[in-house]
């Protein structure tokens, strides 16, 4: 199993593997089409009212990550196909935050993560 996160505005290397945006906004700066990326999947990113009740508040780190995989529960048929796919090769979850260490991409690989951990690949 192999998952990583990277900032999007990084330049791509090979051994990112498959290259997934999961921020609902496009990032700032950023030209679509100068973009390695393999999928946009918008409907993994947190709920635009999450999103906006944490504001990268580190202090709202626990209560998003909460939060979040409450909304990602319900949204196993968009995850599932990711998790699946990294149980057998290297996936990099893309993000734009600055907060390198609070975001949703960072939240997401430990859900991934956790889930494969307990059900393992189908």
């Amino acid at each position: 199993m192999s998952i990583a996160v990277k900032r999007v505005y990084e330049p791509a290397a090979k051994a990112d593997g498959y290259r997934v945006l999961v921020d609902r906004l496009w990032p700032r700066g950023l030209k679509k089409e100068d973009v390695s990326l393999d999928q946009w999947a918008k409907e993994l990113a947190p709920s635009t009212a999450l999103r906006q009740w944490f504001g990268h508040e580190p202090a709202r780190w626990d209560g998003f990550r909460h939060r979040y995989a409450t909304e990602l529960d319900a949204a196993a048929e968009h995850w599932r196909p990711l998790a699946e796919r990294a149980a057998r090769h290297v996936v990099t979850l893309l993000y734009g935050a600055r907060d390198e260490e609070h975001n949703n991409a960072v939240a997401l690989k430990s859900y991934l993560e956790n889930w494969l951990r307990t059900h393992g690949p189908r």
